[in-house]
């Protein structure tokens, strides 16, 4: 199996190197930026695996990837990276990668990755593929009680305080004494501010 490694940093692209070596079976060129990895697809034999790495020089992100697909006939190409979201693996895969490795994968985990990819399939580890992000706390939501943030929804979707009750299940009353206290601490003086306040602070 031919493959092109390229990452800019030595020691990362020398260790994978070793890992592909010591399994056997592969023949590895590499590169340590995104044109030498042009260079390198388009001067030589198809390869049977290009693996980029997301963020070295020249890479341009995911238009790197897409340049590199159509290189040459096409070529089957995988990101690796040690700091790309779920959402760039995602959208890698949509755009017709071979696959994404996270860096860091196991070294047995990552030589039958690249071998899976090499033989025509499509490879993302699942946990790191469905891993939960973590999501930056929203500060006007820690003000506020999970009553009064649902409230604030219903003022965002323009409901009434009738409206409003009835989905929450309480009395109108309550509410209004809800929406008086929210107003309070959000600093708004009306529905609408309220509404604005909450959709400017990212919160629906």
């Amino acid at each position: 199996m031919r493959i092109l490694i390229a990452d800019d940093h030595d020691l990362l692209r020398d260790t994978l190197v070793m890992f592909l070596e010591a399994a056997g079976g592969f023949e590895i060129t590499t590169a340590a930026n995104f044109t030498d990895a042009r260079k390198q697809i388009e001067h030589n034999e198809a390869y049977d695996l290009v693996l980029l790495d997301f963020n070295m020089p020249g890479m341009n992100g995911l238009s790197g990837l897409e340049i590199a697909l159509k290189l040459n006939g096409g070529q089957r190409v995988a990101l690796i990276s040690g700091e790309a979201t779920r959402e760039i693996a995602e959208k890698a895969l949509e755009s017709g990668a071979a696959g994404f490795v996270p860096k860091t994968l196991p070294a047995k985990s990552l030589v039958n990755a690249v071998r899976f990819m090499a033989m025509g399939e499509q490879y993302a580890p699942i946990d790191f593929m469905t891993a939960v992000e973590a999501r930056e706390p929203n500060a006007l939501a820690e003000g506020l009680s999970q009553r009064e943030l649902q409230v604030l929804k219903g003022l965002t979707e323009g409901k009434s305080n009738k409206e409003i009750a009835r989905d929450l299940d309480l009395r109108e009353p309550t509410v209004k004494l809800h929406v008086k206290t929210l107003y309070r601490k959000i600093g708004a003086s009306n529905r609408t501010q309220a509404a604005l306040i909450a959709r400017e602070a990212g919160l629906f």
